[in-house]
Order: structure tokens, then C-alpha cells, then sequence
């Protein structure tokens, strides 16, 4: 009698610790699970091992892209490929895995409560524990409070793919999972079904997550600041969703004032993350208020500058800092 989940794992060039992903779902105590395995093209071994452990278990099935996909759009691809009799979907990253009783605690949950339609837990990020934030033994929030809360600045603790668990239903109303527009599109899913659905939090860690890696799409990310962006835009896209007008209105202030005195910041030291952070606004359909930013290079600049002036003015005439064509004699 148990549902079936289908867990989905997407992966490009991932041999390297695929085999340990798979052997996770392979120790799992609940049984009644398929396990669909992704491949973006790999040119390393990762088709070899996936097939190995397909031709031993007839739960472990493999697709192979016929085109290469962009990260978040394969996802969105592999998702698709949800076996039609699973009830619960449950994403695996390549190089992440699961600890034994994952599935048999989430599924449990998710049975018991039918309102919860996204289930997340405690997850293990090399020695650090991760996605904590919610009151013991808060095991079903309302889906609403849970936005609200987090966007009035409270704790984030949705998690991300690999110690997420949907109901496959969720994941099959849209053709397009995930916002491939957004890196942190797994954020995004919450504030996008909770208004009509509740979180599930088990106090349990329940996933391995492996410490960031200079390839790996979270650090770049963190290297953009990708985050400040998600927050801003997530005030202004589900604030009159789960939040008064007021409350928006005094949120948004305050991000705002964040986000000009990081924007100062990039002005004075970084091309790139200047670059991408304007494009960005423009396409929320906020250009830079100049006379805003003035203000905060200014007070940045001027903090900067009796701190250390030498390396202040190092920084603009180095040639990193949008302002820095000002500066230098043309050729």
C-alpha cells in the first residue's frame, strides 16, 4: 500500500560521486520507489554507472538528453520525466544523497497531512546544519504564514531540491517547474504554491548536501550575490500575495536601502557584479534611480576612502570599477 515516488535525478559529468547518490536511494527503508536518472550529455563515465545500476535494478531507469540543457532547464526537463503511477516526486542532485529513512519520514508526513503539498527537513552541507529556523515540533505551518514570515525577514527553510519532497500533482499542473529565469528558482516554487498549500518540516536531518565547489552554480551565485536580487524580487512579486500593503511598502524600503549600498559597493570595486545586477533591475522593471546610488557611492566611497584611501583609489584607477573610464587618459 505505500505511493509510489519518483525520484528524479538530473546530472551532467557527474561520475564522480553518482554511484553514492544512487546507492543512497538503494539503502532506503521504504521500498516503492523509482529512481529516473537524468543525463545532460555527460562525456565522462556518468552513462556507464547509471546503466549499471539500471541493468541490476529494475526500479533505476535512464534518460539521455539528446541535446545539451542548461541547468535549471534540465531540471525542469527531467521532471517531466515523472513516472505517471508516482504520487510523491523527490529530486537528487548527482552529488548529494540521502540518508536511509528519507523517504519513509517524508512520505509518512505527507500521508497524515493532506493540506502539505512541499516537505523539506534539516539537511547536512559538509559539517554544518542547514534549513534550520522553524520552532520545534512545528511538523505542518500554513503555507501562507510560512511566506509571510519569510518576507518580513524571518529564517529561509524551504530548502532546496535534494531535501525537498513534492506531491506529484503539484509538479505536473505546469509544464515548466521551476523559473529558469530565477538561480533560486527552488525558493520561488514556495511562494508560488503556498498560497493554496502547506510546508511540511520534519526536525530530521534527512539529506547530505556537499560543501560548495568553485564550479558549482551556488558559487556563482554567491559570488553575484544572486540572493539580494531573489529577496527584492520576491517582496515585489508575492508581497501583495501574503503580505498588507503596508507591510510591502515598509519591506521593500528596507531592502531597497540594502540593496543601493551594495550597488555602491560594486560601483566602486566590480565591473561584473555592477553589470549584472543593473541588468537584472531592468528587467524587473526597476532601472537604477542614478540620484539614488549617487548618494550611497558617495557615503561607501567616503567610509572607504578614510579607512584606507590608497587602496580606495586603487580601486577605482585599477580599472575593476565601473568608474574607472573617468579616470584614465584616453588612448
Amino acid at each position: 500500500m505505500q505511493p509510489e515516488v519518483g525520484v528524479i535525478t538530473p546530472v551532467y559529468n557527474g561520475a564522480k560521486y553518482l554511484a553514492e547518490s544512487i546507492e543512497s536511494v538503494l539503502a532506503q527503508t521504504y521500498s516503492n520507489w523509482t529512481l529516473t536518472i537524468a543525463n545532460n550529455c555527460s562525456t565522462d563515465s556518468t552513462a556507464e554507472i547509471a546503466r549499471g545500476y539500471a541493468a541490476r535494478d529494475s526500479r533505476i531507469r535512464v534518460h539521455d538528453n539528446q541535446h545539451f540543457l542548461p541547468a535549471i532547464a534540465n531540471h525542469n526537463a527531467s521532471l517531466r520525466l515523472l513516472p505517471l503511477d508516482s504520487k510523491y516526486c523527490k529530486l537528487l542532485f548527482a552529488d548529494d544523497w540521502l540518508f536511509p529513512d528519507c523517504l519513509e519520514r517524508m512520505v509518512a508526513l505527507a500521508e497524515a497531512y493532506p493540506s502539505v503539498g512541499i516537505l523539506t527537513a534539516y539537511s547536512l552541507q559538509g559539517s554544518e546544519v542547514i534549513w534550520t529556523g522553524l520552532p520545534y515540533p512545528s511538523t505542518v505551518t500554513s503555507g501562507r504564514d510560512a511566506c509571510r514570515n519569510r518576507l518580513l525577514g524571518g529564517p529561509y527553510v524551504f530548502g532546496t531540491g535534494t531535501s525537498q519532497l513534492y506531491r506529484a500533482e503539484i509538479v505536473r499542473s505546469v509544464e515548466s517547474f521551476f523559473n529558469e529565469a530565477n538561480t533560486h528558482c527552488d525558493s520561488e516554487i514556495c511562494f508560488h504554491h503556498f498560497d493554496r498549500w502547506d510546508l511540511g518540516f520534519i526536525h530530521q536531518i534527512l539529506s547530505y548536501t556537499r560543501p560548495l565547489r568553485p564550479e558549482s552554480l551556488t558559487t556563482e551565485a554567491n559570488r553575484l550575490n544572486t540572493l539580494l536580487l531573489m529577496t527584492l524580487y520576491e517582496l515585489i512579486t508575492y508581497g501583495p500575495v501574503y503580505l498588507t500593503a503596508q507591510e510591502q511598502r515598509v519591506q521593500l524600503a528596507k531592502k531597497w536601502n540594502e540593496y543601493y549600498a551594495e550597488l555602491a559597493g560594486y560601483v566602486l570595486e566590480g565591473r561584473d557584479l555592477w553589470n549584472f545586477h543593473k541588468e537584472n533591475l531592468s528587467k524587473l522593471g526597476y532601472p537604477v534611480d542614478r540620484r539614488r546610488l549617487s548618494a550611497a557611492v558617495f557615503r561607501r566611497g567616503w567610509k572607504a576612502f578614510f579607512k584606507n584611501p590608497f587602496l580606495a583609489i586603487g580601486n577605482v584607477l585599477s580599472g575593476g570599477s565601473p568608474l574607472s573610464w573617468r579616470f584614465q587618459k584616453p588612448r
